[in-house]
């Protein structure tokens, strides 16, 4: 509807101005004035101001406060800003008096192994439906918060019959704001370019918001693809909360592109197959009666485009792995009070607030209609899960455990907070022909979360045949294909962890594994004569070097594997730890930093190797403690920024100084030792660095700096007349005989054969590589390089994008890291052939020496998502022992 429609509509039933609500629209509502309106509490009618986080919490806070027996505010977590995070649920009176009761009845219901069929016939006749309203996911995307005010007022203050009708057998939970950090960044940022009046120019300054934009959360997370590894303290708290409800219809409102419309369920194609066949149906229920009343009101809509339902990461669709049905909501974006659309009519903020409140109104009104069927369906969801887990063709998920520990603790922590049962043997034990070491990790199919345990730790979830077709054919006739995220996200894989999979459960005696992602480390042999040795190979040992440095200590790293006189062999990178290097606090200082970390330690009493270098070679160095500093604005995505920058300091507690690109021409970079360069999103380097810039760069690599390119920031590396890395980024392979360019109207004749060599003609001589979506690519490490210190024979990486490097001569540096051949490359999802082909054996990192500096060059992204843990001590190796082998003057 356009904004003269909805004016008339709401002048009509005389509620409201044109750029605003006093309160909701919906046919037949009586509202009971001694529920205060958002205008009356905040100050300013619905849709006349974009509320700040504070100001919505205060609405909230103001209903929970005057309407006890309605509604129930419940804190979750916090953000990273310790701003608080929380929901509300309204119902009727008679479900808030025992909402703790039927909370503990939906958990019963969630685990049918301990229900009767009696017992359970009773729960879903006894239950309320339920629906949980999730609002901007995104922090720009600024309608849902509004509407959630909206829904709220609207539930209590109504006092039609339908509205009781619904409330009678219904509970509405609503998070009006799951990225208030990013909400935040954004609110301030529009403000301040409001000049006299709003602008509807999609060109003006209100509507362009300056780097980051208010998209992510603090560390710039797009937290929308954070459901898998749960990274971000915002996904925790509310995968937490959503165990403690179980919803039964979960909506993930979000915006759009101003000319869009709405979009509502049924989802696009592919559907994940783990997606069952009830809950596409009950989509198709709730997208119906949605149709239903956007018909009333006028408004477009589409559905079964653009946003499928396949990677298991969105907020949208990981409740579906738990029985529930989840849906995307998408809102054309006024982004700020009014946007004049590609057909001239002007969208206002109010216009999507109302939308929003509408779709929210018939969701709740389907569960209300469909309460008995969605219990059902649940139950059924989860009691089927535990059959299928006992009786499909995996059964068990083993891990053996034997490298990695810190790994294997916290991968199995975030399985535990999935609501996974992970068991840690007790015991050595067999499966399925195999003999396995007690502390191996067990994960047993048959459990309510089936689903999610194949999604997860399934090497690939297989997308649709037909849909992969359909994807080639658009690929040839040079049109986008419609993949809308990576086609591969599986946990063991992006950890580097083995796992195997049997045909049958595993009886074994465990212990159940907790939610603590990092445990207490252990020191042996706690007052040695020599020192200390802390074995290289997984975060706890990492996070004991960033601790140890900050303290002062003198740490050495080992470019080789060695063997103690103890008869222990320790990896390459292995950190040696001496008295005498060090104070008389020692001792306690290493009991205390093993603790912390979860390292394992052990005191030796002599120096003495049997094997490897000595403690003095030139293959052991004493690892600096280094500042570290990375370019942050424009053009840099934000993403990987973020990513970055998180691991290092949230993973290793090492902090990291933002610089902009226009503070580094002609900057002193001497107090620094170590400068990342996030991938970029859009411009380049080249371009915001200046010539000024660039010298910068190329001096601080001479006098003995570490540069570390991250994914098409390699590009930087590979500019110029004289660039920094000897690499060369390629074209698309062509195949046959390349086309002659002419320059003359006519060219001479030729014969096409067949179709294979028309689509080859198609092909521009010099044109990208395809896009890849998104896959796991298996790669080959040299052992025998610093950088690879720790590092096992093989890692996956995540491969996004079509940036294809030369690899360096060996002359010019090492290809440290070099993807695999054409027939082991793919280790999870998709990926096109003739990408496979080009990009076996080309390089995942590069190390290429500079004077005295040191330039690295991760080809794809390590830190992509945060949740490719089996890359993240190459890049720390990077960083740490990258900068133990530059060579400026100490």
């Amino acid at each position: 509807m356009s904004l003269f429609k909805t004016t008339a509509l709401l002048a009509a039933l005389g509620l409201c101005s044109a750029a605003s609500l006093a309160v909701p629209v919906f046919p037949n509502s009586d509202y009971n004035q001694t529920v205060r309106s958002v205008e009356q509490v905040l100050g300013y009618p619905l849709g006349d101001r974009i509320s700040e986080p504070g100001a919505i919490k205060q609405y909230f806070e103001q209903l929970a406060a005057a309407h006890p027996k309605q509604i129930k505010l419940v804190p979750y977590g916090q953000s990273w800003q310790e701003r608080p995070l929380y929901y509300v649920v309204i119902g009727s009176e008679q479900h808030i008096s025992r909402l703790t009761d039927i909370q503990q009845q939906m958990q019963q219901l969630a685990n049918p192994q301990n229900l009767t069929e009696r017992d359970a016939a009773q729960l879903i006749d006894a239950l309320p439906a339920s629906v949980w309203i999730a609002s901007s996911l995104h922090g720009n995307e600024i309608s849902p918060p509004e509407s959630a005010m909206a829904l709220a007022y609207h539930l209590l203050a109504d006092q039609s019959p339908q509205t009781a009708g619904l409330l009678e057998n219904t509970l509405v939970y609503i998070d009006p704001l799951q990225n208030p950090d990013g909400r935040s960044r954004f609110v301030s940022r529009y403000y301040a370019t409001v000049g006299l009046e709003h602008s509807a120019d999609r060109r003006s300054a209100e509507h362009n918001e300056p780097w980051p934009n208010g998209r992510t959360n603090h560390y710039l997370f797009d937290m929308n693809r954070d459901w898998i590894s749960l990274t971000q303290p915002e996904t925790r708290g509310r995968v937490k909360a959503l165990q403690q409800v179980y919803p039964l219809v979960f909506v993930d409102s979000h915006e759009m592109g101003g000319d869009m419309g709405y979009y509502f369920s049924p989802e696009a194609e592919p559907y994940n197959p783990h997606i069952q066949p009830n809950q596409r149906q009950s989509l198709q229920w709730l997208g119906k009666n949605n149709a239903h009343w956007f018909d009333k009101f006028g408004y477009d809509y589409f559905t079964r485009e653009i946003f499928d339902a396949f990677y298991p990461g969105y907020g949208a669709s990981w409740p579906l792995y738990h029985g529930s049905i989840a849906m995307t909501y998408e809102v054309a974006s006024a982004r700020g009070h009014k946007y004049r659309k590609a057909d001239g009519d002007i969208l206002t903020f109010a216009d999507t607030v109302q939308r929003n409140f509408v779709a929210f109104m018939a969701t709740i009104e389907t569960a209300s209609q469909r309460a008995p069927a969605l219990l059902e369906n649940f139950y059924q969801y989860r009691k089927d899960a535990i059959k299928q887990g006992s009786t499909g063709p995996v059964q068990s998920y083993i891990f053996p455990a034997e490298r990695d520990i810190a790994g294997h603790i916290k991968l199995s922590a975030v399985l535990s907070e999935h609501g996974i049962t992970v068991g840690k043997a007790t015991e050595a034990f067999k499966a399925c022909g195999q003999s396995y070491q007690a502390g191996s990790y067990v994960i047993n199919a048959a459990q309510p979360s089936y689903h999610l345990i194949r999604t997860l730790l399934d090497d690939t979830v297989p997308m649709d045949k037909e849909f992969i077709a359909k994807q080639e054919q658009r690929r040839a006739n040079n049109l986008p294909d419609q993949i809308y995220d990576v086609t591969a996200w599986s946990l063991p894989l992006m950890y580097n962890l083995a796992v195997d999979r049997c045909n049958r459960q595993v009886k074994v005696a465990t212990t159940a594994v907790s939610s603590e992602r990092i445990l207490a480390g252990s020191v042996t042999n706690s007052k040695p004569d020599y020192g200390y040795i802390v074995p290289w190979g997984d975060m706890a040992a990492a996070r004991f070097a960033s601790a140890a440095l900050q303290q002062g200590l003198t740490l050495k790293s080992s470019d080789l594997a060695f063997t103690h006189q103890n008869g222990q062999r320790y990896p390459a990178g292995s950190l040696i730890i001496s008295n005498a290097d060090n104070g008389p606090e020692l001792a306690a200082t290493i009991g205390q930093l093993a603790t912390e970390s979860g390292a394992t330690v052990t005191g030796i009493n002599s120096s003495w190797v049997s094997d490897g270098p000595n403690f003095g070679s030139v293959n052991v160095k004493t690892l600096p403690q280094i500042n570290i500093a990375m370019l942050w604005d424009e053009p840099a995505n934000p993403l990987s920024a973020g990513s970055a920058r998180f691991i290092v300091e949230r993973n290793l507690n090492y902090p990291v100084t933002a610089i902009r690109p226009a503070q580094l021409a002609g900057a002193d970079l001497s107090h620094y030792q170590v400068l990342i360069v996030p991938a970029t999103s859009r411009g380049s380097y080249q371009q915001a660095l200046g010539s000024s810039g660039q010298a910068t760069l190329r001096s601080f690599v001479e006098r003995g700096g570490v540069l570390i390119a991250l994914g098409n920031a390699t590009d930087l590396l590979i500019a110029g007349d004289t660039p920094l890395l000897s690499s060369k980024r390629e074209y698309k392979v062509r195949e046959g005989e390349a086309k002659k360019t002419e320059k003359d109207s006519m060219v001479a004749g030729s014969i096409i054969k067949n179709p294979e060599e028309y689509q080859q003609w198609l092909v521009p001589q010099k044109a990208d590589p395809d896009w890849v979506p998104g896959f796991i690519a298996r790669a080959d490490v040299d052992p025998l390089h610093w950088l690879t210190a720790g590092v096992p024979a093989t890692v996956n990486s995540l491969y996004v994008g079509n940036q294809v490097y030369q690899p360096l001569t060996i002359a010019d540096g090492r290809n440290v890291v070099s993807f695999a051949t054409a027939e082991n490359l793919l280790a999870g999802g998709f990926v096109w052939q003739e990408n496979r082909e080009q990009i076996a054996h080309k390089p995942l990192v590069m190390v290429q020496a500079v004077g005295k500096g040191q330039v690295v060059s991760f080809t794809q992204e390590p830190n992509f998502r945060a949740y490719v843990d089996g890359m993240h001590l190459l890049y720390i190796n990077a960083i740490f022992r990258g900068a133990a082998h530059a060579n400026p003057l100490r």
